[in-house]
């Protein structure tokens, strides 16, 4: 039974993890370096007992200088607590140099977790198939490795240097009111805690949405910015400077408006915060006060209360804005690592051996294969190509000569029948070293934006100069980059725009000479040059596939006319087979491609000479 590739219009989107899986699968990342997690932990809480420590010392100065000035001010000024005011200051410090020794051990951790995850996510996104890089958008890929990436520092930095330091203050404050006061100053202080704890998850869970919708706009708008830039010149070709502007305002205006009403919200949830602390401070300061005035609690007492209230609700007036930014960090995260829940389809059997070329033979063998089950491409497709011979394949648009070399080199898996290379199926190697013996110059030459050595170098990154600069010898392209000023670190510029498409085309023909493979695949490699380009690079690439394996990939017959047999395919069926001459006295459809041609190539240099 044929089988058929997996129907994908679309990027599956990733499975929802809750927030405690997102978080169970960061922590072997932080856990890496346990021990100075461990050291970082144990500095928080000697930094969190430091700093309740010092409204205790406040308290006890207070009391001891209290009865001193109401009985002698010269007594009082003999009896200064010089111990309890150094303490007080060895305190005041202590609390500032955990602080600080908490945060330079756990910079390590956060960092290497950012690097680490970063660095997966980018190695898996090389893993998918062609399917999904042909769906995805650029912009909102980058946008969320960037998020993912800077939320995870947000999340430690919120957790660790505020969420955990209060709790552990609230802990010991609660706890020493309990222990040495009236039952009312922890009751109202558990109790509005509680309530301004509730109150702000509440709200703040009511409120992500907003968020959410901010950050999707927000990475929709970067897609439009980012697509329109790249397509430059498509957009001046077309004077289309303003319709751009248009659907890029467009985008910005949906962004606006949803912040307007996150900020709305955000508002809601300031004003209920302030309400609530400002009702629990009145009351215990109330309890406190009245302490005082019936002789239950001291001054210091009161100053101690004090002090223990001004240091548990600063920090919790920010509690909403870090909550909030947990719940974005883990959502942000949750999105970058949805990225490598993007289904593998095309991966290595465990323990694959690589490719042993000998030759390098390529036999397609009845290979039936779909982009979309509704539209077959290749039906029971079978050829081979001897090792050391040039087959070439033509047809008209859409007859699935492309696909030939995408699933060559492994981008998509056939749906039925098999590829193989001397004998060996090639779902059964290693797709790095199937890849190592494959050498391909495309229709469409994408260069990096880098110079001219490195592109050439990309073939071999670990190629000496001299080797780089004996394969663009090889591809005629030497005498053109020293022509240059800058040589050989000419910048080329974003996808090679900097040089013409016949300049391009030699630099890819470099660094496939310079990755040296047994196997060629030239994909329209000249289709998009002008007659005197073709003619010279179409040459080069004959010397190219001298004694090597060739797979040409061809619209214009008169580049294929050399090769060792020519396959016409139609509607994904090998329609004809057979040497140029062959092939002609046949007097079928390819004898028809070969007359409409060779009748259209004096029409069009007419028409060119008239337009010049």
């Amino acid at each position: 039974m044929r089988r058929t590739a997996p129907v994908e219009s679309a990027p599956p989107r990733s499975r929802k993890r809750s927030d405690w899986g997102t978080i169970a699968q960061l922590l072997p990342y932080l856990w890496e370096y346990k021990w100075r997690v461990v050291f970082a932990i144990a500095c928080l809480v000697l930094a969190k007992v430091a700093n309740v420590g010092v409204p205790l010392l406040l308290k006890e100065i207070i009391d001891t200088l209290t009865p001193l000035l109401q009985s002698n001010a010269l007594l009082a000024a003999a009896s200064m607590p010089v111990a309890l005011l150094v303490a007080y200051g060895a305190l005041r410090l202590s609390t500032t140099l955990f602080t600080e020794l908490r945060e330079l051990l756990f910079a390590r951790v956060t960092q290497n977790a950012v690097r680490s995850i970063a660095i997966q996510v980018f190695d898996y996104l090389h893993a998918l198939s062609l399917r999904f890089h042909l769906n995805r958008q650029t912009g909102g890929v980058t946008r969320d490795i960037e998020r993912g990436s800077r939320a995870i520092s947000s999340l430690v930095s919120y957790t660790l240097y505020s969420i955990l330091p209060t709790l552990i203050e609230i802990v010991l404050v609660v706890g020493y009111l309990f222990f040495n006061y009236d039952i009312w100053f922890s009751v109202i202080t558990a109790v509005a805690l509680s309530l301004y704890i509730f109150f702000t998850v509440k709200i703040t869970e009511w409120r992500l949405h907003f968020r959410r919708t901010m950050n999707e706009l927000d990475s929709k708008a970067n897609v439009r910015s980012v697509d329109s830039l790249i397509n430059y010149e498509t957009v001046k070709y077309f004077g289309n400077e303003a319709f751009e502007s248009q659907r890029y305002n467009k985008s910005m205006t949906a962004w606006q408006e949803a912040a307007i009403r996150s900020q709305k919200s955000l508002t809601l949830l300031n004003t209920g915060q302030s309400a609530i602390i400002a009702l629990a401070v009145t009351l215990v300061l109330w309890r406190a006060t009245a302490g005082v005035l019936d002789g239950s609690m001291t001054l210091g007492d009161l100053v101690l209360v004090n002090a223990f209230m001004i240091q548990l609700y600063i920090p919790l007036n920010f509690l909403g804005v870090i909550y909030r930014e947990i719940k974005q960090s883990l959502a942000d995260i949750e999105r970058m690592f949805g990225l490598m829940d993007e289904n593998l389809e095309v991966k290595d059997k465990p323990d694959a051996p690589d490719l042993k070329v000998n030759g390098g033979a390529i036999e397609f063998r009845n290979v039936g294969f779909a982009y979309d089950e509704r539209r077959q491409v290749l039906k029971n497709l079978s050829f081979s190509v001897p090792a050391g011979h040039t087959v070439a394949v033509v047809g008209h648009s859409g007859a699935g000569k492309s696909t030939l070399s995408r699933l060559l080199y492994r981008f998509y898996e056939v749906g039925s029948g098999a590829i193989l290379i001397d004998g060996q199926d090639i779902r059964d190697v290693a797709q790095i070293s199937l890849r190592k013996n494959i050498g391909i110059v495309p229709q469409d030459t994408v260069l990096f934006n880098d110079s001219i050595a490195y592109n050439i170098a990309y073939g071999r990154p670990d190629a000496s100069q001299d080797e780089i600069e004996a394969a663009a010898k090889a591809a005629h392209i030497h005498e053109f980059i020293l022509s240059q000023p800058d040589g050989y670190q000419t910048q080329v510029g974003e996808r090679g725009l900097k040089l013409s498409g016949g300049e391009k085309q030699r630099v890819a023909i470099a660094r496939t000479i310079l990755k040296n493979p047994a196997i060629l695949i030239f994909d329209e490699a000249t289709s998009a040059l002008d007659s005197r380009s073709e003619r010279a690079i179409q040459q080069e690439l004959q010397a190219l596939s001298r004694n090597r394996t060739t797979l040409i990939i061809a619209h214009r017959l008169s580049t294929v006319v050399h090769a060792n047999q020519i396959l016409v395919m139609g509607q994904g069926e090998i329609l004809e087979s057979g040497s140029h001459e062959s092939l002609l006295d046949k007097n079928g459809e390819y004898a028809r491609m070969w007359l409409i041609q060779q009748h259209s190539q004096p029409n069009a240099s007419a028409h060119g000479n008239e337009m010049a």
